[in-house]
Protein backbone atom coordinates (compact mmCIF):
# COMPACT_ATOMS: atom_id res chain seq x y z
CA UNK A 1 0.00 0.00 0.00
CA UNK A 2 2.99 2.70 0.81
CA UNK A 3 4.42 1.07 -2.54
CA UNK A 4 1.37 2.20 -4.30
CA UNK A 5 0.98 5.72 -2.41
CA UNK A 6 4.16 6.35 -3.40
CA UNK A 7 3.92 6.01 -6.65
CA UNK A 8 0.71 8.48 -7.15
CA UNK A 9 -1.55 5.68 -7.76
CA UNK A 10 -5.47 7.13 -7.95
CA UNK A 11 -6.98 7.65 -4.66
CA UNK A 12 -9.89 5.32 -5.34
CA UNK A 13 -7.29 2.37 -6.84
CA UNK A 14 -5.87 2.74 -3.42
CA UNK A 15 -9.34 2.09 -1.27
CA UNK A 16 -10.04 -1.02 -3.96
CA UNK A 17 -6.42 -2.59 -3.09
CA UNK A 18 -7.39 -2.11 0.47
CA UNK A 19 -10.37 -3.67 0.88
CA UNK A 20 -9.25 -6.82 -1.37
CA UNK A 21 -6.94 -6.87 1.28
CA UNK A 22 -9.20 -6.57 4.52
CA UNK A 23 -11.45 -9.20 2.87
CA UNK A 24 -8.74 -11.39 2.58
CA UNK A 25 -7.45 -10.86 6.43
CA UNK A 26 -11.38 -11.34 7.38
CA UNK A 27 -10.88 -14.65 5.55
CA UNK A 28 -7.97 -15.84 7.07
CA UNK A 29 -8.86 -14.62 10.59
CA UNK A 30 -12.48 -17.07 10.45
CA UNK A 31 -10.11 -19.72 8.85
CA UNK A 32 -7.45 -19.56 11.80
CA UNK A 33 -4.82 -18.65 9.68
CA UNK A 34 -3.50 -15.49 11.05
CA UNK A 35 -4.62 -14.12 14.65
CA UNK A 36 -5.88 -10.52 14.65
CA UNK A 37 -6.12 -7.96 11.98
CA UNK A 38 -3.06 -6.64 10.70
CA UNK A 39 -4.57 -4.31 7.88
CA UNK A 40 -6.56 -2.38 10.81
CA UNK A 41 -3.92 0.14 11.62
CA UNK A 42 -4.07 1.36 7.87
CA UNK A 43 -6.85 4.44 7.10
CA UNK A 44 -8.34 4.13 4.49
CA UNK A 45 -7.96 6.89 1.39
CA UNK A 46 -9.80 9.81 1.23
CA UNK A 47 -12.26 9.47 -1.92
CA UNK A 48 -12.72 12.67 -3.58
CA UNK A 49 -16.62 13.34 -4.27
CA UNK A 50 -17.20 13.89 -7.91
CA UNK A 51 -20.43 16.30 -8.68
CA UNK A 52 -23.28 14.64 -9.95
CA UNK A 53 -23.42 15.64 -13.70
CA UNK A 54 -27.08 17.28 -14.27
CA UNK A 55 -29.15 18.05 -17.91
CA UNK A 56 -29.78 21.66 -18.43
CA UNK A 57 -33.61 22.86 -18.93
CA UNK A 58 -33.71 22.90 -22.65
CA UNK A 59 -32.30 19.15 -22.48
CA UNK A 60 -34.86 17.92 -20.00
CA UNK A 61 -37.25 19.96 -22.24
CA UNK A 62 -35.95 17.89 -25.53
CA UNK A 63 -36.05 14.76 -23.72
CA UNK A 64 -39.62 14.95 -22.08
CA UNK A 65 -40.72 15.62 -25.62
CA UNK A 66 -38.53 12.60 -26.80
CA UNK A 67 -41.77 10.02 -26.67
CA UNK A 68 -44.07 9.27 -29.65
CA UNK A 69 -47.72 9.34 -27.38
CA UNK A 70 -49.53 8.35 -30.42
CA UNK A 71 -48.16 4.97 -29.53
CA UNK A 72 -48.97 2.90 -26.14
CA UNK A 73 -45.20 2.57 -25.68
CA UNK A 74 -44.80 5.98 -25.83
CA UNK A 75 -47.31 7.23 -23.66
CA UNK A 76 -45.33 4.61 -21.26
CA UNK A 77 -42.05 6.38 -22.08
CA UNK A 78 -43.78 9.70 -21.18
CA UNK A 79 -44.87 8.69 -18.18
CA UNK A 80 -41.39 7.50 -16.80
CA UNK A 81 -39.54 10.58 -17.95
CA UNK A 82 -41.72 12.46 -16.26
CA UNK A 83 -41.83 10.20 -12.98
CA UNK A 84 -38.53 10.35 -12.81
CA UNK A 85 -38.42 14.01 -12.95
CA UNK A 86 -41.07 15.14 -11.06
CA UNK A 87 -40.23 12.45 -8.17
CA UNK A 88 -36.12 12.03 -8.21
CA UNK A 89 -36.80 8.50 -7.88
CA UNK A 90 -33.89 5.65 -8.75
CA UNK A 91 -34.90 3.69 -12.00
CA UNK A 92 -34.94 0.76 -9.74
CA UNK A 93 -37.46 2.53 -7.15
CA UNK A 94 -39.39 3.18 -10.68
CA UNK A 95 -39.20 -0.41 -12.10
CA UNK A 96 -40.27 -1.34 -8.59
CA UNK A 97 -43.52 0.79 -9.40
CA UNK A 98 -47.43 0.05 -9.19
CA UNK A 99 -50.25 1.19 -10.29
CA UNK A 100 -51.18 1.14 -6.92
CA UNK A 101 -48.47 3.07 -5.59
CA UNK A 102 -50.07 6.80 -6.80
CA UNK A 103 -52.35 8.42 -5.00
CA UNK A 104 -54.61 10.21 -7.19
CA UNK A 105 -56.53 12.82 -4.76
CA UNK A 106 -53.21 13.32 -3.17
CA UNK A 107 -51.29 13.82 -6.17
CA UNK A 108 -48.35 11.81 -4.35
CA UNK A 109 -46.15 8.68 -4.90
CA UNK A 110 -44.72 6.54 -2.82
CA UNK A 111 -41.26 4.96 -3.15
CA UNK A 112 -39.10 2.29 -1.87
CA UNK A 113 -35.90 2.99 -1.50
CA UNK A 114 -32.53 1.37 -0.37
CA UNK A 115 -33.31 -0.77 2.19
CA UNK A 116 -37.06 -0.71 1.81
CA UNK A 117 -37.27 2.60 3.20
CA UNK A 118 -40.23 4.01 2.01
CA UNK A 119 -41.30 7.61 0.96
CA UNK A 120 -43.82 9.82 -0.11
CA UNK A 121 -42.92 12.44 -2.82
CA UNK A 122 -45.82 14.83 -4.16
CA UNK A 123 -46.37 15.06 -8.05
CA UNK A 124 -46.76 17.87 -9.82
CA UNK A 125 -49.79 18.09 -12.62
CA UNK A 126 -48.07 17.05 -15.75
CA UNK A 127 -46.78 14.10 -14.30
CA UNK A 128 -49.97 12.88 -13.30
CA UNK A 129 -51.42 13.49 -16.33
CA UNK A 130 -49.07 11.44 -18.39
CA UNK A 131 -49.27 8.97 -16.20
CA UNK A 132 -53.15 9.00 -15.87
CA UNK A 133 -52.82 8.51 -19.77
CA UNK A 134 -50.76 6.02 -20.06
CA UNK A 135 -52.81 3.73 -17.44
CA UNK A 136 -55.65 4.61 -19.47
CA UNK A 137 -55.11 4.45 -22.86
CA UNK A 138 -51.29 2.89 -23.19
CA UNK A 139 -51.13 -0.08 -20.39
CA UNK A 140 -54.47 -1.48 -21.59
CA UNK A 141 -53.25 -1.96 -25.19
CA UNK A 142 -49.74 -3.17 -24.13
CA UNK A 143 -51.63 -5.82 -22.29
CA UNK A 144 -53.77 -6.30 -25.30
CA UNK A 145 -50.89 -6.83 -27.36
CA UNK A 146 -49.43 -9.21 -25.27
CA UNK A 147 -52.35 -11.72 -25.07
CA UNK A 148 -51.53 -11.03 -21.45
CA UNK A 149 -54.78 -10.45 -18.80
CA UNK A 150 -53.91 -8.02 -15.74
CA UNK A 151 -52.71 -9.33 -12.38
CA UNK A 152 -55.60 -11.01 -10.21
CA UNK A 153 -53.95 -10.35 -7.36
CA UNK A 154 -54.18 -6.97 -6.36
CA UNK A 155 -50.39 -5.79 -7.75
CA UNK A 156 -50.47 -4.03 -10.85
CA UNK A 157 -47.22 -3.19 -12.36
CA UNK A 158 -46.80 0.29 -13.30
CA UNK A 159 -44.35 -0.12 -16.28
CA UNK A 160 -45.17 -3.68 -18.70
CA UNK A 161 -42.89 -4.62 -21.95
CA UNK A 162 -44.50 -5.29 -25.13
CA UNK A 163 -45.15 -8.44 -23.42
CA UNK A 164 -47.06 -7.63 -21.01
CA UNK A 165 -44.55 -7.97 -18.13
CA UNK A 166 -42.86 -5.92 -15.29
CA UNK A 167 -40.22 -3.63 -16.99
CA UNK A 168 -36.96 -4.49 -15.29
CA UNK A 169 -34.07 -1.55 -14.43
CA UNK A 170 -32.51 -2.62 -16.96
CA UNK A 171 -34.90 -2.56 -19.56
CA UNK A 172 -36.14 0.76 -18.32
CA UNK A 173 -32.33 2.23 -18.63
CA UNK A 174 -32.64 0.91 -21.99
CA UNK A 175 -35.54 3.07 -22.51
CA UNK A 176 -34.20 5.94 -21.47
CA UNK A 177 -30.78 6.20 -23.46
CA UNK A 178 -32.78 5.48 -26.72
CA UNK A 179 -34.85 8.16 -25.76
CA UNK A 180 -31.63 10.77 -24.97
CA UNK A 181 -30.03 9.54 -28.09
CA UNK A 182 -33.59 10.79 -30.06
CA UNK A 183 -33.36 14.39 -27.68
CA UNK A 184 -29.69 14.51 -29.11
CA UNK A 185 -28.47 14.09 -25.43
CA UNK A 186 -25.10 12.99 -24.83
CA UNK A 187 -24.46 9.12 -24.66
CA UNK A 188 -22.75 8.79 -20.93
CA UNK A 189 -26.32 10.32 -19.59
CA UNK A 190 -27.81 7.85 -17.22
CA UNK A 191 -31.39 8.05 -15.86
CA UNK A 192 -29.47 8.80 -12.87
CA UNK A 193 -28.80 12.33 -14.03
CA UNK A 194 -32.64 13.26 -13.80
CA UNK A 195 -32.24 12.24 -10.08
CA UNK A 196 -29.51 14.82 -10.13
CA UNK A 197 -31.41 17.25 -12.05
CA UNK A 198 -34.36 16.89 -10.03
CA UNK A 199 -32.56 17.66 -6.73
CA UNK A 200 -30.42 20.93 -8.04
CA UNK A 201 -33.71 22.41 -9.87
CA UNK A 202 -35.50 22.22 -5.98
CA UNK A 203 -32.24 23.98 -4.34
CA UNK A 204 -32.47 26.39 -6.99
CA UNK A 205 -35.86 27.14 -6.42
CA UNK A 206 -35.43 27.88 -2.94
CA UNK A 207 -36.16 24.41 -1.17
CA UNK A 208 -34.05 24.10 1.61
CA UNK A 209 -31.66 21.11 2.15
CA UNK A 210 -33.65 19.14 4.46
CA UNK A 211 -36.36 18.83 2.36
CA UNK A 212 -34.37 18.06 -0.50
CA UNK A 213 -32.86 15.03 1.77
CA UNK A 214 -36.02 14.03 2.55
CA UNK A 215 -37.43 13.27 -1.24
CA UNK A 216 -34.32 11.69 -2.42
CA UNK A 217 -34.70 9.37 0.68
CA UNK A 218 -31.10 9.68 1.76
CA UNK A 219 -30.27 8.95 4.71
CA UNK A 220 -27.50 11.53 5.51
CA UNK A 221 -27.69 15.00 4.94
CA UNK A 222 -24.27 15.10 4.02
CA UNK A 223 -25.01 13.14 1.06
CA UNK A 224 -27.52 15.59 0.10
CA UNK A 225 -24.27 18.43 0.44
CA UNK A 226 -23.20 17.55 -2.70
CA UNK A 227 -25.85 19.33 -4.81
CA UNK A 228 -24.92 23.03 -2.98
CA UNK A 229 -21.88 22.63 -4.89
CA UNK A 230 -23.63 22.82 -8.40
CA UNK A 231 -25.94 25.91 -7.17
CA UNK A 232 -23.45 28.91 -6.69
CA UNK A 233 -25.93 31.28 -7.14
CA UNK A 234 -28.56 29.93 -4.58
CA UNK A 235 -25.73 30.54 -1.81
CA UNK A 236 -25.03 33.87 -2.69
CA UNK A 237 -28.84 34.77 -2.38
CA UNK A 238 -28.93 32.98 1.32
CA UNK A 239 -25.94 35.06 2.35
CA UNK A 240 -27.07 38.30 0.70
CA UNK A 241 -29.97 38.09 2.25
CA UNK A 242 -29.21 36.32 5.55
CA UNK A 243 -26.52 38.23 6.60
CA UNK A 244 -26.01 41.51 8.42
CA UNK A 245 -23.91 42.83 6.13
CA UNK A 246 -24.95 40.90 2.89
CA UNK A 247 -26.30 43.59 0.90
Amino acid sequence: MAELSRGQVAARTLAAHLSAIRSLYRWMAAEGIVEGDAVSAISSPKLPRDLPGVLTTRQVEALLKAPDTSTPSGLRDAAMLELLYASGARISELAALNVESIAWSERTLRLWGKGSKERIVPLYRRALEATRRYIEEGRPHLLVQAKRVDSANGVHPLFISARGNRMSAAMLRRRFHMLAALAGIPADIAPHAMRHTFATDLLEGGADLRSVQELLGHASLSTTQIYTHLTPDRLKRAVSQAHPRGE
